[in-house]
């Protein structure tokens, strides 16, 4: 009997003594493909940040792959993929370099990668679609190619477990399919995937399930809302529960220096 990845019980955030959320109940099993929505404001990436680590929970119980999240510490096997904005981060880098970061917490400090590692560095550029500008800049990159490397390093170390903040925001529908192409191979891979999203685009057909979050809570979790019309037994969520947005950047304990 696999373990689910996340399993959060009547999770609440405050912040500045405000109530942020509120009784969220959010179980993730292995493989799944959950597609998290919802306004600006309603609490979205609040609760990425929560299960990540970022936010403490005011009130609830938080597990990750079985363990509660006080005694987790085996970040290897989560994978975060911030907005592109992180790609470069100011600083001159190959897409190898970039990517082979994303190993740091598979190896000691300051070691070298084995050959283990630099088959996987290889693999997930590969994957991505970018060997052949595994030796260029990421500066030199477009917005949905340092998008790619974002993915590369996250896949470099293996991760069971992914969190995506808007892969497509801000990128263009070529790109975009290339990246939906990616999560493709991923879910065909077995990964769970956490996807926070602005649009779904060519993304929606990856969907297994959709989340939508309003004020603070859960007001929809089922079918993909594709599909949910055919559903209408199921509570489906208002227009102005479906307003995307841009959520910011979450940096997680697991990135390390890996930006």
């Amino acid at each position: 009997m696999s373990v689910d990845p996340i399993r959060l019980v009547d999770g609440a955030v405050a912040i500045g003594g405000r109530p942020v959320l509120r009784g969220i109940d959010l179980t993730v099993p292995a493989g799944q493909f959950l597609a998290l929505l919802g306004a600006n404001g309603s609490g979205k990436s609040t609760l990425i940040r929560a299960l990540t680590g970022l936010r403490p929970l005011a009130r609830g119980e938080l597990s990750l792959f079985g363990t509660p999240f006080d005694r987790f510490h085996q970040w290897y096997r989560i994978g975060f993929v911030p907005q592109r904005t992180g790609a470069a981060s100011g600083v001159p880098a190959s897409v190898r370099e970039v990517v082979a970061a994303g190993r740091l917490s598979r190896r000691k400090l300051l070691h070298p990668l084995g050959a283990a590692g630099r088959r996987a560095v290889d693999e997930a550029i590969e994957l991505v679609g970018l060997t052949d500008r595994a030796g260029d800049g990421v500066s030199t990159l477009s917005g949905g190619q340092q998008q790619r490397v974002l993915i590369a390093r996250a896949l470099a170390g293996d991760p069971e477990l992914f969190f995506l903040d808007e892969p497509t925001a801000g990128v263009d529908l070529t790109q975009q399919q290339v990246l939906a192409d990616t999560l493709a191979a991923l879910k065909e891979r077995g990964a769970t995937i956490v996807l926070v999203a602005h649009e779904l685009g060519p993304l929606a057909p990856l969907i297994d399930r959709s989340v939508v979050m309003r004020d603070g809570r859960i007001v929809y979790d089922g079918y993909p809302l594709a599909e949910a019309a055919a559903h209408a037994h199921h509570h489906l969520p208002g227009p102005e529960d479906l307003v995307p947005d841009h959520a910011p950047s979450v940096r997680s304990p697991f990135e390390g220096g890996a930006q």
